[in-house]
This record gives C-alpha cells, structure tokens and sequence, in this order.
C-alpha cells in the first residue's frame, strides 16, 4: 500500500475520526486531494510573505495528493459514516476553498472536477451552492472596514422578500436624463483586497473581513498591509475566473429562476465595477487595455451573461441587459467581445425604446388651443408628493423611450439639442398665445440665483431659466423685426409685457443675465434692429420689480447692467408728436434715467443727460395740467394729451394714481332714499356717477400705476363708507382684464388676507359676487380659478341656505355658482376637502350632474384619476339630490352617467303621496293665512309654528286656493312669510308647487277640462307669483319646470312663461340699459338701476344696497342655454328655433356663449336640422368669429348631401398650422434667418386677401388682447374651436368628414412636393431615385391611393398654400398632421370610430403589403422605412401613406382624453387576423406608444395589451397559418418592449430597480402564451405569474410567500 492509500485508509477509519466532525472530515479530505496538509497551513497563517524560491521548496517536500479518479469512492466512505450531516457542510467547505485555492490552477482544476464527480452523484444542489458562492465572493471582495457600508449580497431570499430586481442598483444606470438612480455600493469601491500570497488561507469556517484601506492590516485571504496593485488584481481575476468555470457546469442543469437572476446581476456586478475602477485608476477617463487575467474571467463573464440570454433557452429575458445601464459604463476596456455585447444592447434598446415614442414625438407640444391642461405624463403618486406633482407640457424621452422630467433632468440638456430646441419651441409659443398664468405657474421655476440653499430641485419642472429668457429675448427680437417692417404691433407689445413683467416678478429670470444676453442677442443679430426704443419701454415696465431693483442697485454688476440698459435707447426722428404710442417711446428713456438716477448714485456718471433734462418737459406739462382747481377730464384728452399722460404714469405714478381716483370720485356724492321697508333713520351714501376711464389710454398706463390704482380702488370699493360708483367699478374691472397676467387676484381669498373683517360686510360680499358674476367670469375661468371661486362661493351658499331672510346674497351666489359649474370644461371636485355630500344646493346638484353629461360627451374625462373618482363624484350629489332626469333627457347623456342614473328610483309619486296626505292641512292654514281678510298676526304665528313638512307645500296650496283667480289671494301675507322663510325652504316650495300643478293638471283632465284652458290658467297663476307680486325668482321657476320634462305639460308651460309680454318687456329693458355686451368698450355714463326694479320685490324687500350689474333678467341667462337643451332632448326642435330667435339679442350678454354654441354643436351632433344648426350660429357675432370664407355657402347648401372640396379643409387645417400648431424653430424655415416678412405670413399679421381666415369683414388684424376673446379665452382657442364649430355645422356625415380629412393628410407631402417643384419647373425624381426602391414611394399619389373613389387630393391649389405658410413644403405636410391629428382630437366620438375604421382600410389596402410577388425582406425594409418619423422622411421626399396615417394616429391620440382612449382598440379589431410579421408591426407601432401613457389605467392598459398579444398570437400562434412562415428572432425588439413597458405599468412611470410587473398583467401575458408557439412562448416565459419559470414571478412580494 503506498503513502497514499494509508492515508486515505487512515482517514477513513471510524475510530480515527470518532471524535471528529462531518465538517473537518470532509475538509481535511479534499486539503488531502488538494495536497494541502494541516502542518502547512499552520505554518502557513503565520509566516511572512515568502519568495518564489521559498515556495518552490515547499512544494518539493509536499506529499503528493491521490489521484482525481479516487475522490468519489472516498467521499462515498465519508457519506456512509456521516450521513446527512455531510450534505449540510459540503457545499459550505467547497466554497470555502474556492474563495482559498481560486490562485492555484491544479487546486482549481481539482475542485472543479469535485464538483462535477459529486454532482453526478447527485450531492450538488446548484440552487443553494451558487447564490452562497456568489454571496462568499462579494464578501471576500469587499475591503475590510467596509462590511457595513458594502452593497449586501444578493441572495435568493433577500430578492423574494423584497420583490425587486437589482439591476439597476448593481449597474449604475447613467443614461440619459436618469440623473437620480441610486448606484451599487460596490461601484464606489476604489480599492479590492488581493492575497499576498496564493498559499495563505483564512480558517474554513472564518468569516471574511473587508478591509476600507490598504493601509489597514487584515488577516483576510485578498487584503494585507500596502498590497501590490497588480496581485490584488489577480487575485480577484482569478477568483472571478473559477467562479464562472463553475458557474456555467450549474447552468448545464435546469437552475431555478431566482438563481439565474442572482447569477446574471452578480456578473453584470463584476462588469460594471471592475471597469470603472480600472479606467478610474488606471487611465483617468481614456479607453484602457485590461491584462491577461483579466480578460479571462471578463470573458468568462460574459460567456455565463450570453448563456442566460440565449434565445434557445431564455434563462434571464435580454430586456433585462437592456435596462441594466451595462452599457454606459465607464471607461470600457478596448476588448472585442465586451464591445460586442455592448453594441447589440444598444441595438436592441434603440430598437426598444422606438416602440415607447410615437412618430414625430418631437413636434408634439402644447398648443393652447383648448381650455384642458393635458398632462404629457402620469405621474405616480406614490413616488411623488402630491404638493409637488406639476403638468409636464412635454417631457424628455430617456434612452428607454420613457418619458422623463424634472428640474435636474432639465438643466442637464444641452444647449442646441433637439430636446433644448423642443423645449423653448413650447415656450416661445406660450408667450405668443398667452395661456393663463395658471399654466406659468405650472411650469415656471426660480432663477437659482433668487433661490434660497434649502431649497430643493422641482421634481416636475421640464424648463430652465435660462429657457424661459431665450425665449423671452426671441420674442422681443421678433417683436422688434414686425416693428421695423411698419406693421402696427402695438398690442403685441402690449400683451407681451404684461406677460414680461409676470416672469420676471416670479423670479424665472435672471434679470442681469437677461440684460447680458438680451444685449448680446442685439448685437449679433442686427446692429440696425433697434431702431425704435421699444425695448427701453419694456424694461422702464419691470423697473419696479424687486429683483430688477436689487439688480441696478446692490448687485456687484449694477454698472455693467445699467450701462447696457442705457445702451438699448434709440432716438426715433420721426416720431408723431399726435401719436401716444410716439410720445411715450420718445419720453421712455427719460423716464428710465430718471429712475436710475434716483436708485443709485454710483451709476449716475454713466446717465444722458440730455434725457435727464428732457425729464423737465414732463414736468412742466404735468404742472400745466394739474395746476389750479381744473380737473383733468380723461374723457375729452386729445393724442399729445394721452400720450404724455401715460409718460407720468413712469415718472410721477403716484400724482397720477391720485388724479384718476379723484376723477372718479369727482362726482360727489349723493343719499340714497330709504324705500318703504328700511328704517328712515339709516343713511347710505353712494359716489354720483362719471365716466368710466376708456381702456385704450388705461393700456398704455405703466404697471406700477396699474398696480397703484388696482390697490386704491380695492380700498374705496370694499372699505369705504361711501357706496362705489359704476365708472371706479368698471374701470377696476377693466385694469384686471388689460393686464390679467400681472394684476389679477382672486378676490374672496385676497380680501380675506388684506382684512378678514371685510366680507362680513354685506355690501362687500354682494359687490364682489357682482363684479365676478358680471364682469370677470370669463378671466377667472382663464385663470383656471373657476373651481376655487366655486368652493369660496359654496361656502357662502352653505352658510345662508338654511338661514332666514337672506335671499338676496344667497340667490346671487347661487347663480354665479351656476355660471361657474355650467363654465367648468374639465373634471372637478365638487367639495374642496373631497369627502362627504356636497353643500350644494338642490339647483345646484342637478347643474352639476347637467355639465358633467355635457363635459363628458363633448370633451371627455382627461386623466385615469378622474375616472375612478366619477363614481364618488356621482355618490357626493345624489346624496342630497333626490331628482331623476327623464329618459328622454337620459338618451343623450354619455353612458359613463346614464348606466349610473338609469337605476334611481322616481320618488315623484311618493312626493305627491305625502301632499295628498298633508293636503287638507295645508290649504287649511293657507285659507287662514292667505284670504283676503286673514289677521295680520297670524302671518307670525304660521312662521313660528307650522311644521317643516307643511311650509314645503305653502306655494302649492296658495297656487290651488288661486283656482285661476290669483286676486283673491292676500299677496302681502304670502310674500312677508316667503321673505322670512330660508332661500332653502324657498327652492323646496318651488319644486313642491311644479310636481302638485303638474299632478292637478293631470287631475283636472280626468275631470274633462280643456287642455288650453288649464294651461292658460296655470300661467295665469305662475305670472301672479312671478312677475304681478314677485314672489319667487323666475330662474329657479323655469329650471324646476324644465326638470320635470317627462311630464308633456312642463316644457309648454316654459314656452308660455317665455313668451308672456312682461318677461319680453323686462329683457328688452335689460338689454337697453345695458347699451353694449362689450361693457369694457362703453365710455358714456352707465345709469344704476333702481334696486326694486332690478330685482324684485322678493330679493329687494329691506335690503339698500344698490345694485351695479345685477337685474332680475341677467339671472336666466345661464338658465335659457339650458331650455334649448331639454326643448332639443323632447324633440322640440320648432319650440327651440322660436326661443333661440327671441332671445338671441339677449344672449349676446351670455359670458361663454361661444362655449354654449360650441358645446350644444357637439352634444347633439348628428340630431340637430341644419335650419336650427345656422340658428344657433347666430348667437354669435359672427363678425368677430374667424370662420372660413366659403362655411357660409356650405352651411346654407340647397344640396347638404355634396361634401365640401377638399380644398376646404386643407383650409381649415392650414389655419390651424398658422395659428395653433406651434411654430418651428426659425432656423428650420423657410426664407432667410432674420426675415421679418417671412415671420409676417404666419399667424394674425397676413394681410393678404387669400388667408385661411375669412375676407376682411372678419381678418384679423394683430394679436387680440385678453378681453377682445374673454370667451373662449385666447386666439389660437378661438380659431380651433372655431374650425371644431365649422366641422360639427357641416350638413354632411363624420364619416364624409373624416374621409376627406384623411385623405388630405395622407397624400399632402407628395401633392405639396409636386406642387412645389412644378411651381419652380424642377421635377422632384421621388420613386425614380428613392433609396429605398422597395419602399413606396411618396412621389406617387397614385400608386399610394389606388382603388380609391375619394376625390384626388392634387385638386388643392397646395402652391398658395405653401406661400401662406411660411414654411417649406416639407415643414408643412408634418405640421398638416399635427394639425389635422388636433382637430380630430377635440371632435366628438363619432368622429373617432370613422377615423379608425378608415386608418385600418388604409393600410390594409396598401399595395404593397397585398403584393404577394414581394419577398419577406422587401416587405420587411418597407414596413420598417414607412414607420419611421415621416419629418425625417419628408425631407428626403419619401413619405408613405401608412407612416403618414401612424403619424396621424399619434398626433390624434396625443391630444385624446383618457377616457376616449378606450375606442382606440377598435383599430387592432379592424386590423385583425394579423397575417404577417409586417403588419404585426404596424399593429404594434400604432397601439405601442399608448402603453406608457395608460400606465395608471390599468383596465385600459391590460385591454390594449391583452389585443396586442393576440395580433402576437394571429402570426405566432399554435395554429395559425401566416401567409409567410415567421421565425421568432424577427420579433425580438417586439419582445423587449412588451417586457418593459410591462414593468413600466407596473412602476405607473420609469422603470426603477425596483420596478415589476403586477400579478394581473403576468397571469394576462401567460394566458396568452400558452396559444404561442413553443419558440415564441419561451421568449415570453418569464411574464408569467409562474415561479418556477420566471424570475419576475420567483421574485414578485405577491406571489412569493415570505420565507419567514
């Protein structure tokens, strides 16, 4: 027996080993076959490093170890003894001599076959052995010192208990725009421990001790004191190295998935952090060549990485390389094979992130054109503080095809980029259209250097200060190029400064870096740019701001500053000396060094004199106007005198101030008489009335005055003694409407903070409701502060409903309130706190459930969140609402709300039930108060001792003691208990006498009386309560009345009460005193009603207080819209038409009636005739209304069934491109850089005959001012709604109208091209040349429309309309698609069903995906060419049809609510059975996109992608027979989209490392899998909710149980 053999007998012997444990038996077995012996490892620990030579004789003295083939049979004589015990420390030991023996390749090799011998025995459990190597390594790896601090190791376990991925936690994802991803502990670790030695070993069962230094001593195997760098390295290759080796013997069995997952984010460790530390280290940022050691186990890496990948077996899904961010590690090492690797991701993720972005996403912005702020984003509240979620106008896509926003992620793009270009794209187009401030707001953070330190980055900012002033320089340039080509841009200027000095009062710019950049920008530009002193004026504006003050004052470049400020003044030498506008630019600079002189004596040398001086002229024209007791009369002032009048409002803004107040004030002031029912002794003193100041010389008063005036009138009107007159009323209001950027406030929360005391004033709280009711509705709903307005007003409502006596304050809040619901457009809240039933009124529950019917069916639900709070919304008004709307009225609600209402019970037969049973009661009481002899006293009596349930039914029984004869009633009795009663029990009497007249109707037919007579008495009686006596307010009459439309009686008894003489009267009345609906616009004496007159008996009585606007009349102008609704619901078209045509004078003074023709247009479409359609257009001035030339030929066609031409509609749509759709940037136009006439073409300025607006009667003539549009608000609203009003007026069918819509979008960039070049006599060569020959041409629209019976699109005059554009052909034909994408967006739904019921034909029939002679790799280039963006292929004149109707599908679904994206499914529907990999492409490229933006829609999302796979199963399925047999490799990047946007639904935003998929959406993917071919189904295997297969499932909290 040689030496071997004894010892391997020796240690098998039991009597040897009795005393011995499993662990140091199985250990000193393989130090046996390792030729380790327990002398030398003593020796070993405690000796110094040795040499080479020292080594080598070591070695010689060892005992040689038995040979490999002996290892089992050994092992199994250890089994037999140990048993079990020795399974539970195999794999423990054999780590531990990994980590120890990982530097000597025998002692490697050795373990390696150990491995594979006990494996094949079955003694090997990979799933448990490699997630604790790879554990035992991280910690071996980590310097001591550090243990704490390291990244934790990624164990199985830990993965199932948390859920989560660590991808990107391992791998730092520095992709772009992802600045805040949290980055592995490891990443950080500059220094790697490495042995000293290869021979030293810890103690087996020692736990490893990182060390943070080389300078910290350590008895671990991979640190020592001041270790060599290149041992150290080696030491971790060759760890790296074996653990690979070993890693890919595991990966030859089936390895469970949590397994493989920690496998592959452990090598995707040791990539990333080996890189960046030697590129750190080693080459400082350049590319570094790695050494041989290192190679190996890089390559060995990634051996293991592609192993997992590989399609065959789909171990770890590719996707998960995708997001892991392995390829933007640092300083990647110059190896071919880690480059490989690198590139395919890259690939595949550009591949990938295509399908998150919709075509042409770059010219996707904002328009401004509606009143709804879509937001680009859904923003996941969990991740997000509420308080801080802001509406992202656009967002930035990252490498993924996400989008992303926030402020870091803003200042991180560069200057010049197509993202920076975007960005001020929006911007310059938001100070062009003027969006509310509201939206500002939104969007606007602090320049950082007004900023405080503690204040932190704003998570949803998408712009930059250093944007909003480019943009802001960009528009002063532009501005002052319109100047100099002499065309008349005053009130440009003048809305632009109201916007300049609203931005710079928010602090969102830089005012001395302006200056810097704005002077910069002049001088490059054009030295003779300025030749006007425009500029001087717009900065003499903001002069006042505190940062500009700070700036010109106390900032260390205050001298720099004020010299290029001064820089900027022109003489103008041919100034009007009759002209304002002249005056104040030739006095401006004056003015301007005259404020810097008094700011700062430092900056004095460098002023003009010559200005200073020329202060003197204003001086003594001021002290010429103003001497003596001559009051200045701002209504007789010539030019010169206005003109100079604003160059004071600069310089002396306080004498001014106090010249106009004392104009106003001018008047005196006289008693007001007390009326019958006020105490003699209570004196009211009201200011005597003058004329209101005109808005034209109140628009060129400096801000500073405007802000001084606002601020004195705030104090006279609402904490004065004197009773305000009319003119300081309308000039407030006209100030706020002028500037509504810079002055606006919203008046019960702003008075509240100046005095809280104030609005307990009755007077003040009825003065403000007044002035927001008659005169600044339309701002505030600008503002977008109609909702806040609501909850304040509410709260007043809610305080006086139940309170006696307070009719008159009640019913005027009432009524505004039903303004401000009927103005909402978008979803609200109906109770600021979001819980509880409403404080609504009755009245006012049923406006709301009325304007949410009318929201939803014509603009939808914008955001997944409203959708779930609709049914609490529903819940909180029928909690105290006890009315059902009729079937009739039902029919045209949108479904959402008709399934809702459908199943309330009609409580109408209970109700008369409890009258029939208090009846004989109340007419008892009511013949005891109401006779013509009844006591006085007892008017008291009832007040203070009859039942609730009685005094509901007073009017009732006083309308039956009438019997036709209301004279025999004691009005007096019955108006003193009404006044008493709570505006509350008013309203309930109201509705109580409609149900019991309507019953006692319906009772006397029985009885066989006439119909008409009934009728004739019934108005007879309802004319005694409303106008003989006054007893009721009129408005909540007819809305009870026309509640009641099931009943075939309510609605004629509405016409009658229309038609009665004293309401004809009294309207007529209204609308003479009123003079004009523009009152802003009124410069005479306004005359004050008297207030029994104006409101009645009723709402009069004891009350004093004048009215200003209010009246009786104006009350039923949000009531009549209404009666023309239900009239159309009941099929009353005639009765509709008659009352339309009687009170369209009146409506004229409707504050959104613009709203109400284009909202009534779209909720009855394809129900109304054509006579009523031309007659509700006439409630506008259509003078004023851009409607095209030739609409009115076409809606007054004698043949409604001919389509208009074509030609109308590119019309419609270039009008849109000029005026709505953003413009480009101006280096991308067409004409030379700099071309004022080229900018000219565009938007209001054109002048020429052949606009797309209508002829002169209606052109426009420059920028409008806010209150020229107050409704709808701003001009490119105004000219979008105004072609969605065309569009709906059209006596054709959606289907006609979308045709020829699509048609012209479709086919637009040849016909353009062709135009063009015939144009200039040069032939395009499209489709002779095309570098895509197999792709369908653009320049063929034959070829593109074959088969088609539509009208050819050629027959469009495309020359002119490319020369009104001001773009190039190109520019214009993917502009076109915005806009008709747009358009489409805000019509109703029948409109979407035929858009995609044509988008489907359309490329179902394309030729050549029908042309079976093309071979799968044409087809394939084709499809992928047509669904690129078709900007790009525009310019190469390649544009398709199919990538024209994508482009068009986006644009369309990027302006769609949320809730109208559930019709987009209909698309795939018409598309299906998908029967190539061509048009599963188009099917994906269509609906893809949508995914990301349903992520918090997670019904609609699984809906779309549940359709998705299904076209993935039409082509892949088990059964299914495509034309063309597939392989499964053509869909990868198919595949990874649907992995991340999964995850991406799952996160409700970017995928984070902590991202995965939800349960529901893995059990969808995995029901549809299983109709997968199995090389397809593979693919999908892990978006299953099987643990046994997926690593999403394996890992999910969900679907895991927690292992403790």
């Amino acid at each position: 027996m040689d030496q071997t053999q004894r010892s391997v007998a020796a240690t098998a012997n039991p009597r040897t080993y009795q005393f011995q444990t499993a662990g140091a038996a199985i250990t000193d077995l393989f130090n046996h076959y390792l030729g380790r012996s327990s002398r030398q490892k003593a020796d070993d620990s405690i000796r110094e490093a040795p040499n080479k030579t020292q080594k080598r004789v070591l070695a010689l003295n060892r005992d040689l170890p038995p040979r490999n083939e002996q290892f089992l049979l050994h092992f199994e004589q250890l089994h037999t003894q140990f048993g079990d015990q020795l399974r539970s420390v195999t794999e423990s030991v054999l780590i531990s001599l990994v980590i120890q023996c990982c530097n000597h390749a025998p002692q490697a090799e050795f373990l390696l076959f150990a491995l594979r011998s006990l494996c094949s025995i079955g003694y090997i459990n990979w799933d448990t052995l490699l997630p604790s190597l790879l554990s035992s390594v991280s910690s071996a790896e980590v310097p001591a010192g550090q243990g704490s601090q390291g990244l934790p190791s990624v164990s199985s376990t830990s993965l199932s208990q948390s859920g989560i991925m660590p991808s990107t936690s391992v791998i730092s994802n520095t992709s772009n725009f992802q600045s805040a991803n949290p980055v592995s502990a490891l990443t950080s670790v500059h220094v790697i421990g490495s042995p000293a030695q290869p021979t030293i070993e810890p103690s087996s069962s020692a736990t490893l001790s990182p060390v943070k230094s080389p300078d910290i001593s350590s008895n671990g195997l991979l640190s020592t004191t001041r270790i060599n760098s290149s041992i150290r390295d080696n030491a971790v290759s060759n760890l790296r190295q074996l653990c690979c080796k070993i890693i890919l013997t595991g990966l030859e069995y089936n390895l469970k998935p949590v397994t493989q997952a920690e496998i592959f984010y452990n090598m995707l460790n040791w990539l990333n952090w080996d890189q960046r530390q030697q590129g750190n280290e080693e080459c400082h940022g350049k590319s570094w060549r790695p050494d041989k050691a290192l190679i190996e186990w890089l390559h060995s890496c990634l051996d293991v990485i592609w192993l997992l990948v590989e399609e065959d077996k789909c171990r770890v899904p590719f996707y998960e390389l995708l997001r892991s961010g392995l390829q933007f590690i640092e300083n990647i090492p110059d190896d071919e094979a880690l480059f490989t690797l690198i590139l395919e991701i890259h690939r595949r993720r550009d591949m990938m992130a295509m399908h998150m972005q919709m075509l042409d996403q770059h010219l996707h912005c904002p328009t401004f054109g509606t009143h709804r702020i879509l937001s680009q984003t859904t923003p996941n509240v969990s991740v997000e503080a509420v308080a801080n979620l802001r509406y992202s106008p656009i967002t930035y896509p990252s490498v993924l095809g996400e989008p992303l926003h926030g402020e870091d992620l803003a200042a991180s793009i560069q200057r010049g980029s197509l993202d920076w270009e975007r960005a001020l794209r929006c911007v310059r187009h938001a100070i062009r259209s003027t969006p509310s401030p509201d939206w500002w707001k939104r969007v606007l953070v602090v320049a950082p250097c007004y900023r405080g330190s503690a204040q932190v980055p704003t998570p949803g900012a998408v712009f930059t200060s250093d944007m909003i002033c480019e943009a802001t320089i960009d528009r002063i340039v532009e501005l002052l190029k319109l100047t100099n080509s002499e065309i008349n841009c005053w009130q440009e200027w003048l809305v632009f400064s109201d916007i300049f000095f609203f931005l710079t009062k928010s602090g969102c710019i830089d005012f001395v870096d302006f200056v810097d950049k704005l002077g910069s920008r002049l001088t490059e530009s054009d030295h003779h740019i300025i030749n006007t002193n425009h500029v001087t004026w717009l900065l003499a504006q903001i002069v006042r701001v505190e940062h500009v003050m700070a700036a010109l004052n106390s900032d260390s470049r205050k001298v720099e500053t004020t010299r290029k400020i001064l820089s900027f003044h022109r003489e103008d030498k041919n100034s009007d000396p009759n002209n304002p506008q002249s005056i104040l630019l030739d006095f401006i600079s004056s003015c301007q060094n005259l404020r810097i002189w008094s700011l700062n004596t430092s900056t004095r040398e460098y002023l003009n004199n010559e200005q200073l001086q020329k202060g003197k002229q204003i001086d003594e024209w001021w002290r010429q106007v103003s001497k003596g007791e001559r009051m200045m009369d701002y209504m007789n002032m010539d030019d010169r005198s206005i003109g100079m009048f604003w160059v004071v409002s600069y310089t002396m803004a306080q004498p001014a101030c106090e010249t106009v107040m004392n104009w106003l004030s001018s008047g005196g002031v006289t008693e007001l008489l007390p009326g019958g029912n006020v105490q003699p002794n209570e004196r009211l003193m009201v200011m005597r009335e003058v004329s209101p100041l005109p808005i034209s010389l109140l628009s060129g008063f400096s801000m500073n005055l405007c802000l001084k005036l606002v601020f004195q009138m705030e104090e006279s009107l609402f904490a004065g003694q004197v009773v305000p007159s009319i003119a300081m009323v309308e000039t407030y209001t006209r100030l706020l409407l002028i500037a509504p950027h810079s002055l606006f406030r919203s008046h019960f929360s702003h008075l509240a903070q100046k005095n809280p005391s104030l609005l307990s004033k009755p007077g003040v709280t009825l003065l403000v409701l007044e002035i927001v009711n008659y005169r600044l509705l339309q701002l505030y709903r600008y503002q977008g502060k109609c909702k806040n307005l609501m909850y304040d007003v509410t709260k007043i409502i809610s305080a006086l409903k139940g309170k006696r006596g307070d009719h008159r304050v009640f019913r005027l809040a009432e009524n505004l309130c039903i303004n401000l619901i009927l103005s909402l457009r978008d979803f609200f809240s109906v109770k600021r706190e979001g819980k509880g039933p409403t404080e609504f009124t009755e009245t006012l529950n049923r406006i709301t459930i009325i304007t949410l019917a009318i929201t939803i069916k014509t603009r939808g639900i914008a955001d997944a969140d409203h959708l779930l709070y609709l049914q609490t919304m529903l819940d909180q008004i029928l909690a105290t609402s006890q009315h059902t709307w009729s079937e009739k009225t039902l029919r045209y609600f949108p479904s959402l709300l008709r399934d809702v209402l459908m199943g309330r019970a009609d409580k109408r037969g209970l109700a008369i039930q409890a009258w029939q049973q208090s009846e004989t009661t109340v007419i008892n009481q009511c013949t005891q108060l109401l006779s013509s002899s009844a006591d006085p006293n007892y008017v008291m009596t009832y007040i203070s001792h009859s039942f609730p349930q009685h005094r509901q039914y007073l009017c009732a029984g006083a309308w039956i003691l009438m019997q036709g004869h209301p004279e025999n009633i004691n009005s007096g009795n019955l108006a003193r208990v009404l006044r008493e009663f709570s505006p509350e029990e008013v309203t309930s009497n109201i509705y109580t006498m409609v149900d019991v007249l309507l019953h006692h109707i319906h009772m006397e037919l029985q009885h066989g009386h006439l119909l008409q007579d009934l009728l004739l008495k019934t108005c007879a009686n309802l004319a005694f309560f409303v106008w003989t006596h006054e007893l009721i307010p009129l408005d909540i009459l007819l809305l009870a009345l026309i509640d009641r439309d099931d009943d075939p009686h309510a609605l004629r008894i509405v016409i009658s009460l229309l038609d009665r003489q004293e309401l004809q009267q009294r309207v007529k009345l209204y609308c003479m005193s009123r003079v004009s609906p523009e009152p802003w616009l009124y410069t005479g004496l306004f005359k004050r009603t008297d207030l029994q007159k104006a409101l009645g008996n009723h709402l009069s009585w004891k009350d004093r207080y004048p009215t200003f606007f209010d009246d009786i009349a104006a009350r039923l102008l949000p009531v009549i819209p209404l009666i023309v609704y239900r009239l159309i619901e009941n099929d009353a078209i005639e009765s509709a038409d008659r009352i339309l045509a009687m009170y369209s004078g009146f409506l004229a003074y409707h504050p959104l009636r613009f709203t109400f023709v284009r909202d009534i247009l779209a909720y009855f479409y394809g129900h109304l005739p054509g006579k009523l359609i031309v007659r509700i257009l006439n409630v506008l001035d259509v003078s004023k209304i851009p409607f095209s030339e030739s609409f009115p030929q076409h809606i007054s066609s004698s043949n409604p069934a001919i389509c208009p031409p074509l030609e109308y509609f590119a019309t419609l749509l270039l009008a849109l491109v000029n005026n709505v759709i953003p413009p480009l940037n101006s280096n991308l136009r067409s004409g030379t850089k700099g071309d004022a006439s080229n900018n000219s073409v565009r938007g209001p300025h054109n002048k020429n005959p052949a606009t797309p607006q209508s002829g002169p009667a209606n052109a426009s003539e420059g920028q409008k001012a806010f209150y020229q549009i107050q409704d709808p608000g701003t001009y490119t609203q105004l000219v979008l709604e105004t072609a969605v009003i065309e569009i709906l007026s059209l006596p054709i069918s959606a289907s006609q109208i979308v045709l020829s819509l699509v048609q012209i979008v479709v086919n637009i960039q040849p016909t353009l091209i062709q135009s063009s070049n015939g144009l200039h006599g040069t032939s395009s060569g499209v489709g002779q040349g095309s570098v895509l020959p197999t792709s369908p041409s653009g320049g063929s629209t034959d070829s593109l429309s074959a088969g088609r019976s539509t009208p050819s699109v050629s027959g469009i005059n495309t020359s002119s309309f490319v020369s009104r554009s001001g773009y190039t052909c190109q520019q214009l034909s993917c502009l076109f698609i915005q806009a008709c994408g747009l358009l489409l967006a805000q019509l109703p739904p029948d409109f979407h069903s035929h858009l995609y019921m044509e988008a489907s034909r359309i490329i179902k029939e394309s030729w050549w995906l029908t042309d079976e002679k093309r071979s799968l790799g044409e087809l394939d280039t084709a499809v992928s060419y047509a669904l690129l963006d078709p900007t790009w292929a525009s310019q190469d004149n390649t544009s398709t049809a199919i990538g024209n109707i994508v482009a068009l599908l986006h644009s369309f679904f990027s302006n769609l609510p949320q809730e109208w994206l559930e019709g987009t499914q209909v698309i795939i529907k018409h598309l299906r059975p998908v029967t190539s990999v061509a048009m599963l492409r188009i099917a994906f490229r269509i609906m893809g996109p949508l995914l990301p933006r349903l992520a918090n829609s997670h019904n609609l999302f699984n809906k779309v992608l549940s359709l998705l796979l299904n076209t993935l199963v039409d082509v892949f399925g088990k059964n299914s027979q495509p034309l063309v047999p597939a392989d499964a490799s053509e869909i990868t990047d198919l595949i990874d989209f649907l992995h991340h946007v999964i995850h991406y639904e799952g996160q409700g935003g970017p995928v984070q490392p902590t991202s995965k998929p939800r349960p529901e959406v893995l059990a969808l993917c995995g029901r549809a899998a299983e109709s997968l071919r199995p090389d397809v189904q593979h693919l999908l295997s892990h978006l299953k909710p099987d643990i046994n297969s997926s690593i999403y499932a394996a890992t999910h909290p969900k679907l895991v149980p927690n292992p403790s």
